[in-house]
C-alpha cells in the first residue's frame, strides 16, 4: 500500500493548501485504509477550510489504485461526514435557542426576532436544508449548527445528514475513481462551484446588512 499512496502524492502537482491536504490525506489512508479516509472527512466536516473536494477524489483514486475497495471508500467517508455533523451538532444543540438569544441580543445587526423566524423557518424546512446542504460547499458543515439549535430530532438529522453525504461523496470518489490519474481535475471544477456559493453567500450577507442598517 505505500507503493500506493507514494504514487498518489507523486500524482499531486498543485501547490499550497492543495498540496498539504493531499499529502496529509495519503499519509493516513496510508496507515490505515479506508477509516483514514472516513477520519480526513470528519475532520473537514469541523474545519470546513479542509476542502472535501481534495480528498474524496483523492479517496477514489486510491480505490482504482487498490488501496481500498470502491464501497470501503464510500462508506467510511459517508460515515466520516456524519460522525463530525454530529459534533457541531451536538455542540449547537447544547448551546441551545435561549443561550443563542441572550448572545445575538447583544449584537447590532441580527436581532432575537430574526433568529425566531429562522427557527420557524428551520422547523418546516429542516429536513430539506439538511439533505440538501450537504451537498452545497461550505454549506454542508454549517447546516448541522441550526439543526442542533433548532433541536432537530436526532434521527431525523442522521437519516438526512447521512443520504446528502452519501450522494456528495459518491460524486466525487467516483469521478476521482474513474479519472484516474487525472483525479486532481476535479478540484478546480468544484473551486468554480465553491467560488460561487461564497459569492451568493457574500451578496446575500451584503443585502441583509444594508437592509437592516435602513430599517434601523
Amino acid at each position: 500500500m505505500a507503493a500506493v499512496t507514494s504514487s498518489l502524492a507523486a500524482d499531486t502537482t498543485s501547490g499550497g493548501l492543495f498540496d498539504t491536504v493531499a499529502d496529509w490525506a495519503v499519509d493516513l489512508m496510508d496507515a490505515i485504509g479506508g477509516p483514514g479516509a472516513g477520519i480526513a472527512i470528519g475532520i473537514e466536516n469541523l474545519f470546513p477550510p479542509i476542502p472535501s473536494e481534495v480528498i474524496l477524489p483523492l479517496a477514489g483514486f486510491a480505490a482504482a489504485r487498490g488501496s481500498m475497495s470502491l464501497v470501503e471508500a464510500v462508506v467510511w467517508t459517508t460515515l466520516g461526514s456524519l460522525v463530525g455533523a454530529l459534533v457541531l451538532y451536538g455542540i449547537s444543540r447544547a448551546i441551545g435557542m435561549d443561550r443563542l438569544s441572550r448572545i445575538v441580543d447583544r449584537m447590532p445587526i441580527v436581532s432575537v426576532e430574526d433568529l425566531q423566524k429562522g427557527e420557524q423557518w428551520f422547523q418546516r424546512h429542516g429536513t430539506k436544508a439538511v439533505f440538501l446542504g450537504r451537498m452545497v460547499p461550505l454549506v454542508r458543515s454549517a447546516i448541522s449548527v441550526p439543526a442542533g439549535v433548532a433541536r432537530m430530532p436526532i434521527w431525523v438529522f442522521v437519516l438526512y445528514t447521512t443520504l446528502g453525504s452519501l450522494i456528495w461523496n459518491s460524486i466525487f470518489i467516483l469521478a476521482g475513481y474513474f479519472l484516474g490519474e487525472n483525479w486532481s481535475v476535479v478540484e478546480n471544477y468544484a473551486g468554480v462551484l465553491q467560488y460561487v456559493v461564497i459569492g451568493v453567500l457574500v451578496g446575500l450577507a451584503g443585502w441583509y446588512t444594508v437592509k437592516k442598517v435602513a430599517a434601523r
